[in-house]
């Protein structure tokens, strides 16, 4: 099938800037962009045409980190937080993620679809055409596998590409009290095998409430012998070198970031591990330590934005709200922002060749909007201009 979208303004993300195109045109054929350029060089097409009536538009946004699929939520302990309670106090006193945790377990495969819907269409809205989807709430094998089956069964319900991610080695569950390594043992031998087809990558947690660079390796190694890529927690809380652990696995990201290094830039830059950034985070925990984006700018390290959507620490199904948050709170330019939740947010998943821009052969997934410049989208806050979303090249 095929379809032409014209009159229309492009930042196609192509090259080093916005890549953009006045007075652009898109041509789907098949689900795949056949064109993208000027009106005057495009070709005759006999589909249905859409007039956009002079409006932008991007490649669909694509939020490369979330923790989308739970039960239960975690408002009280954000009001022990606001009584002066720490994230590591509520963590070891059996609140944080075990409390998630068991809220998961309980919930069917059912139950978890139905309470992860309203917050995939809130991201959908705002224009998100692909989403990355986290376990590591069920800390069993049964249970993190029911946490990937639900997530990839979403992309039934929804017109949206679902990229679900191992998180096994999120956190000690209670019953592994004071044996971390027999939990992760857990992970690398049982876990890991038994998410083959389910996982499209696997992650882990390295920090010092989660689990040690002597696990954490133990788990991407276990990764790689499984043939899944992997991705990083790391740096978030403490230095402990994660990201150079991460790029030293050839990892697709590391995420979070804030205490890393030049040594970890370095490290990353080398391995091409994109840096994710997650200013939600950053801001609902109320941290003061910024991510070193100029070390990451230097060494020419990408940058990537996504919501961290999950129920402790970023409750937040806002990827535009992320974009003034990465602009105000980390100094990332427009143009760094926008090709974080679209062309590195591809690299982050491993999609760089698939989606992320507006160029010919990749899929046509669209994000058309009402805006006078690009720069209106990290701009503004608590606004969703989107006008229309295109996924494989269908309008939904």
């Amino acid at each position: 099938m095929e379809r032409t979208w014209t009159n229309a303004r492009l930042a196609t993300m192509a090259g080093d800037g916005l890549g953009v195109i006045e007075d652009g045109v898109v041509v789907s054929r098949d689900g795949r962009i056949a064109y993208a350029g000027p009106r005057t060089e495009a070709p005759e097409t006999s589909g249905d045409s859409v007039d956009c009536g002079g409006r932008w538009i991007t490649p669909g946004l694509i939020d490369c980190h979330t923790h989308l699929v739970h039960a239960g939520d975690r408002s009280g302990e954000w009001a022990m937080r606001l009584d002066g309670a720490s994230y590591e106090e509520i963590a070891r006193a059996g609140g944080g993620i075990v409390s998630t945790m068991r809220a998961t377990r309980a919930a069917s495969e059912a139950d978890l679809v139905a309470a992860a819907l309203p917050r995939l269409d809130a991201l959908l809205a705002e224009g998100v055409t692909t989403i990355e989807i986290k376990s590591g709430y069920g800390l069993t094998v049964a249970d993190e596998l029911k946490m990937l089956r639900a997530a990839r069964s979403l992309e039934g319900q929804r017109r949206v590409r679902v990229k679900p991610t191992l998180l096994g080695a999120h956190a000690l569950p209670p019953e592994y009290a004071g044996r971390a390594d027999d939990y992760v043992a857990l992970v690398t031998d049982e876990m890991i095998p038994a998410a083959r087809g389910l996982a499209d990558a696997v992650d882990a947690f390295c920090e010092g409430i989660g689990f040690t660079p002597e696990q954490t390796g133990r788990v991407l190694d276990a990764a790689r012998r499984a043939g899944l890529p992997v991705k990083l927690h790391a740096e978030q809380l403490s230095a402990l070198h994660g990201a150079s652990l991460a790029a030293s696995f050839g990892a697709l990201s590391a995420d979070h970031l804030e205490y890393a290094d030049e040594a970890d830039a370095v490290a990353m830059a080398a391995a091409g591990t994109v840096a994710v950034l997650l200013p939600g985070a950053f801001y609902f925990m109320r941290e003061t330590k910024l991510p070193p984006v100029n070390l990451f700018r230097a060494h020419r390290v990408p940058i990537a934005i996504a919501t961290d959507c999950n129920p402790g620490t970023s409750p937040t199904t806002s990827l535009l709200l992320m974009l003034n948050m990465a602009a105000t709170l980390f100094r990332l330019t427009v143009t760094e922002a926008l090709r974080g939740v679209t062309v590195h947010g591809a690299r982050a998943l491993g999609l760089a060749e698939e989606i992320g821009t507006i160029e010919l052969g990749k899929a046509c997934d669209l994000a058309v909007w009402d805006i006078s410049e690009p720069a209106e989208l990290v701009y503004r806050i608590g606004f969703n201009p989107l006008h229309l979303r295109v996924k494989d090249g269908e309008c939904c």
